[in-house]
């Protein structure tokens, strides 16, 4: 499990923070110099590495004809495991060779809060929370699983791969069977659906030393002429998980790719989308929002796992059919969903640019607003008469440039070089309320931004943030800004620092800032709230927070995360 601390300088804050394409490797470009600020190494950063792209791999992207910029390195902002862990829900314990310590805290008690502990079985690092219409609360608990919190009740119960969790997608091998390899298990994100449902987003496994990342191993495979490592590039992605009344759970994975003769550019089929940061479900639609590496994708959420064995034809894509033969085929209707599109740009080789979709928010006519690391876009769902390819056209092709949102400018707006880069790095998203059809951007560096409908920049907030930083020499000001969400009761705003503070609540015009006082130093000092979400089943005001938990790689030194569920005023 690899969290900790790394000294990062201020041109990586100021600067770009990766380069990354369809197939693309995250590398940072630009050099760590002066060491300034502790940043918590953890999933949704990209890891401060030191080189400038290599653009060597050449691998065509499908949906824009663009160059990808892939490399095949190791992607650090998804590996967050050893690669050895198939999903027991023990970590090893000993990642870098440092043996762990536990850094116990007293659990916190404050006026309106419940707090949950590993001593009450909550996991380690608490990756996500949610509830489901029924008002149970399910939590990301990574390697270790799947956590739910029943309605009226305060027992933990946990889910791994032996109740049925399934990270990890089908072979096209004639029956869809499992991949070969050791699968790996890490639950990052959650999204409550109709009542006893819940939708769950996995990390793709991370690759062995040296070898590409889950985004980038079947196209690199084939550069290299070897057999991708289908233990890799299948591992990941999202489940439906549905309690069945003996308390058992019933599963139905999300296999987000295309198939064989699908993507024009793509024949052979592609596999891009792995590590799922977000998930949003529109109940009105019944579908179900991806927010991943590289781009995100939409799923039916009703989706019942039946596929046409056609889906599992394991002849190459270009078998010519014999004389009554069906030729290769496949459709969407093999995985029920929809994949994928991003507001890309492209850098000064071409390369693609697009990464870490954390923000999701749906607006009243079920356009979803997507927030990346490097452009954010509104997807015209709704607007396109649910049409996920006309949207896609919208936010992709030449003449909807005004449509790939750079909330916190780059220097140059076209081809920019790594260091006229200022990467958004969002966080979080949340629709304004009230009509207006604003939405609100959280940052993982730069606090908050209002956006208008079109994409428009209303204003900026940094200051009212509890975890606010002034610019001191060469370092710009910060907010670092991991989790946003609108209060349904009555339309404030509630915001989770990254580190460095707890929780600001923005509400008419004023703030209230949970900090140290309600949850202790020790974890707002070290952990970032890495989720707020409501429960809206409850009839009254049910604030969701999960505080994500640190370990410090180079002492060995774990904070255990914290579930915490606010229900006053």
């Amino acid at each position: 499990m690899k969290h900790g601390w790394r000294w990062t300088g201020a041109l990586l804050l100021a600067g770009a923070l990766g380069w990354t394409g369809c197939g693309g490797d995250d590398k940072d470009t630009t050099r760590v110099e002066v060491p300034v600020t502790p940043v918590d190494e953890d999933p949704r950063l990209p890891d401060a590495g030191t080189g400038e792209v290599d653009a060597g791999t050449q691998v065509p992207d499908a949906g824009t004809g663009e160059v990808d910029a892939g490399t095949g390195t190791v992607d650090a902002g998804t590996d967050a495991g050893t690669g050895t862990d198939a999903g027991t829900g023990t970590d090893a314990g000993t990642d870098a060779g440092v043996p762990e310590k536990i850094q116990t805290y007293p659990r916190p008690s404050a006026p309106g809060w419940t707090f949950y502990n590993q001593e009450q079985g909550a996991p380690r690092y608490v990756y996500g929370i949610t509830a489901d219409q029924g008002g149970n609360i399910w939590v990301a608990g990574g390697e270790e699983g799947l956590f739910l919190i029943r309605k009226g009740s305060n027992t933990i119960q946990r889910f791994t791969m032996s109740d049925g969790l399934r990270p990890y997608g089908s072979m096209r091998d004639g029956v869809g069977s499992p991949p070969p390899g050791v699968p790996y298990l890490k639950v990052i994100s959650v999204a409550g659906g109709p009542a006893g449902t819940v939708f769950v987003g996995y990390a793709g496994k991370p690759p062995k030393a040296g070898m590409p990342t889950c985004e980038d191993e079947w196209d690199q495979a084939l550069i290299d002429k070897r057999e991708p490592d289908a233990s890799v590039y299948k591992s990941g992605d999202a489940d439906r998980v549905t309690l069945k009344a003996d308390g058992s759970i019933d599963v139905m994975h999300y296999d987000i790719h295309s198939g064989p003769n699908t993507v024009g550019a793509e024949m052979r089929g592609r596999e891009k989308l792995c590590t799922i940061y977000r998930i949003a479900y529109d109940p009105v639609k019944e579908v179900v929002w991806f927010g991943g590496n590289h781009g995100f994708a939409m799923g039916d959420a009703k989706f019942n796992g039946v596929v046409p064995a056609y889906c599992w034809d394991p002849r190459p894509w270009n078998t010519k059919p014999a004389p009554g033969e069906d030729p290769v085929k496949w459709d969407y209707g093999c995985a029920g969903m929809y994949e994928h599109a991003h507001p890309a740009i492209s850098g000064p080789k071409g390369e693609l640019l697009s990464d870490r979709y954390y923000g999701i928010a749906i607006t009243e006519n079920h356009d979803v607003f997507f927030g990346g690391q490097i452009r954010s876009t509104r997807f015209r769902y709704g607007t396109n008469n649910f049409d996920f390819w006309d949207a896609q056209s919208q936010t992709e092709d030449k003449g909807y440039e005004w449509n790939r949102f750079d909330i916190w400018a780059d220097k140059v707006p076209n081809y920019p070089k790594p260091e006229e880069r200022v990467d958004d790095n969002v966080s979080g998203m949340a629709m304004a309320g009230s009509g207006s059809g604003d939405v609100w951007v959280s940052s993982f560096f730069y606090g908050l931004a209002r956006l208008s409908a079109d994409g428009t920049v209303q204003t900026k907030v940094m200051q009212d943030l509890v975890n606010y930083t002034p610019a001191k020499g060469t370092t710009p000001a910060m907010a670092p800004t991991s989790s946003i969400a609108t209060d349904p009761w009555d339309g404030s705003l509630w915001v989770g620092a990254n580190w460095w503070g707890g929780i600001t609540r923005l509400k008419g015009g004023s703030t209230v800032k949970y900090s140290g006082d309600v949850f202790g130093n020790t974890v707002t000092s070290f952990s970032s709230v890495s989720d707020i979400q409501f429960d809206r089943s409850a009839g009254k005001r049910r604030v969701l927070v999960a505080f994500e938990g640190v370990k410090n790689e180079k002492t060995g030194v774990v904070t255990p995360g914290l579930i915490g569920i606010y229900e006053g005023d």
